[in-house]
């Protein structure tokens, strides 16, 4: 079987044979937020199924295309859905994407996802900024022998979140009158949703928001060396003294109706990067 970066070279020049020029930041479009890809102007569309080496993705809100074109002045390269462990892959099969994107030129990554609002500050539809993660998700992407040609087996985690694209973000959304918060995310496997006992043990562990991706990237972008902004849109409250079943429906629409908000701010982030 091929090594990681033989298939890596080899995605990448499958996608750079459709493409004019590479692009210098990777965008993850996750639940419920895949419309943003409208506002790119595209010169490439690939379905994941036509790229050597991706999966498939099965999760609800996410079409699969990976789309390369230009969008707050930027060319990029987004990922129209993204992928999640609890669909049966491996952590190096959903993170393989974004190792793709790193190797055709991104330097620079932009996640959005769908979270769970444990912070009683917190409101659904809020757009957080998130500043560190947790991961209990049981795996990591990084287990396994290292390719030093793709990374150091030790990577640094002090700062998965880039301090100073947070800030550029935050100072985005103040000039545009948008509320932002900030945000520490716990990462679980799922695909179900938590116990109240589980909110109850998360929130006090630390965590602000819970939800089931994010984090995975989060860990090879530090590997890869690229500095990242990670965005969430708060989709259902999860007060553990208070717990109502979940809808999974009104999670997805909570986070179609922030989608236009998040993707103002996202393009003028872009602008001032």
């Amino acid at each position: 079987m091929r090594g990681l970066y033989d298939r890596i070279q080899e995605a990448k020049q499958f996608i750079e044979a459709k493409i004019e020029s590479p692009p210098r930041v990777a965008v993850v479009l996750g639940t419920g937020l895949g419309g943003m890809a409208r506002s790119i102007h595209a010169e490439a569309e690939i379905p994941y199924h036509d790229i050597p080496h991706f999966v498939k993705t099965t999760g609800l809100g996410h079409d699969g295309n990976l789309i390369v074109g230009t969008l707050g002045g930027k060319h990029v390269v987004a990922m129209q859905g993204r992928l999640h462990y609890y669909e049966g892959y491996t952590m190096k099969e959903i993170t393989f994407p974004l190792r793709v994107m790193h190797a055709l030129g991104a330097g620079e990554l932009v996640m959005s996802s769908a979270v769970g609002g444990m912070n009683p500050h917190l409101d659904r539809g809020d757009i957080v900024v998130l500043t560190d993660f947790i991961n209990l998700m049981g795996d990591n992407p990084l287990i396994g022998w290292n390719d030093d040609r793709l990374g150091p087996r030790f990577p640094d985690m002090s700062e998965p979140f880039d301090t100073d694209r947070r800030r550029i973000f935050e100072a985005a959304a103040l000039e545009k009158g948008t509320v932002v918060r900030r945000a520490v995310l716990v990462a679980v496997a799922g695909p179900n949703l938590e116990t109240a006992a589980e909110y109850r043990y998360l929130r006090r562990i630390g965590a602000d928001v819970v939800g089931m991706s994010t984090v995975p990237e989060a860990i090879v972008a530090a590997h890869c060396g690229m500095k990242v902004l990670a965005l969430s849109v708060v989709t259902d409250l999860c007060p553990a003294d208070n717990l109502e079943p979940a809808n999974i429906r009104e999670i997805i629409e909570t986070a179609e109706k922030a989608e236009p908000r998040l993707r103002e701010l996202v393009v003028e982030y872009l602008k001032r990067l």
